[in-house]
């Protein structure tokens, strides 16, 4: 009994200087990426693509027909087949990225990427680590939900990295966010290991909580995805009526994608996890009938996943309804996010519910 208290002691302690250590290595990728976007601007090569794919492509040849008429036969033009862009869209190209399409740019995005992945594996560990050392879950107070939640959305990151989508222009608002995550649990949420209080004791603590962490870390990137876009969409109109933006804005948002790209990957990411986030309210039901005897109560945290629930459904709606896509939608999605940060932060720490497990 005691050598297993001293292990378990033991792992608590490795998991703590994990998370410090991942810490460090995710301070080294900012530093990287604040670097990349230094170092890196759009070079004349990165200007010429650009002027390349702003222009219109040629028109294709007209097509003759031949009529056969009485006495002869009559060529016909064949009608220009012209394809439009949903009103309101606009036909600009995706910008260099955070490198700018430089050398020394891309050199240095490369490095903060690779900083992110060690700093990833590491805190990953830490998880591991404080999992091991209280032989549960380690999702029971809200040190360890943010610290695996910070480990999911980098992971996320990393997957979409792997799957060659453009994405490495997220990685220093990720990494900022992360870093005052950790700082804010390792400060103001740490905690002692302990077990779990006797409504947490159960299975459902692994498909329940798991999939919200999961489901939190993808809104994230989700609502980075969509203030990228406000900012850029502005910066677009002003350029479209002539005005005349900040230096500073031309050199970080015409790196971005276009605001048409960045808009449609935040629907997409939004859009393939809200039935995981309604899979999410439905085994909370479940695991509260199993607790509590009843599936709803109308507790804050019930009550705040179902608003964040509504948030989402309506920025689909938005989505599919004229007059509603662009800035409108946007401004949905990123008040149902708030919903989801105020049910994790502010239900926790200021609400009296039976979900208050905030161990603060």
């Amino acid at each position: 009994m005691i050598l297993a208290a001293t292990t378990n002691e033991s792992l608590a302690q490795m998991s703590d200087l994990l998370v410090y250590s991942s810490m460090a290595v995710y301070t080294l990728a900012f530093f990287a990426h604040i670097a990349e976007w230094v170092f890196g601007s759009r070079s004349k090569v990165g200007r010429t693509a650009a002027a390349l794919t702003q222009q219109a492509p040629a028109a294709p040849a007209a097509v003759t027909v031949q009529v056969k008429q009485a006495g002869g036969t009559a060529v016909l033009d064949k009608p220009k087949v012209v394809t439009r862009s949903a009103a309101g869209t606009r036909d600009v190209p995706d910008g260099p990225g955070a490198a700018g399409g430089t050398v020394q740019g891309d050199l240095y995005g490369r490095i903060a990427v690779s900083l992110t992945v060690l700093a990833f594996l590491v805190e990953a560990a830490g998880v591991v680590a404080r999992a091991l050392s209280v032989q549960r879950a380690p999702w029971g107070n809200m040190y360890e939900f943010s610290t695996t939640f910070s480990t999911v959305a980098v992971g996320a990151y990393l997957g979409f990295l792997v799957a060659k989508k453009n994405v490495r222009w997220m990685g220093l608002p990720l990494v900022t966010t992360i870093l005052l995550d950790l700082g804010m649990a390792t400060t103001w949420l740490k905690t002692p290991s302990d077990q779990l209080v006797p409504a947490l004791d159960s299975y459902w603590l692994w498909i329940h909580v798991s999939t919200a962490i999961f489901c939190g870390a993808v809104f994230y990137i989700g609502a980075v995805a969509t203030l990228l876009y406000l900012f850029r969409d502005s910066y677009e109109n002003k350029l479209a009526t002539g005005g005349k933006p900040s230096s500073f804005a031309r050199s970080v948002l015409e790196r971005l994608p276009a605001a048409a790209s960045l808009d449609k990957f935040a629907y997409r990411v939004n859009a393939a996890v809200f039935p995981l986030w309604t899979f999410t309210i439905i085994a909370g039901a479940i695991w509260a009938g199993d607790a509590w005897g009843r599936y709803w109560g109308w507790d804050a945290k019930e009550v705040w996943s179902f608003i964040t629930w509504v948030g989402y459904a309506a920025y689909l709606h938005a989505r599919a309804t004229a007059g509603w896509k662009g800035r409108k939608a946007a401004y949905i999605a990123l008040i149902a996010f708030a919903c989801f940060l105020f049910n994790y932060y502010g239900v926790n720490i200021f609400v009296s519910s039976k979900h208050s497990y905030a161990g603060v």
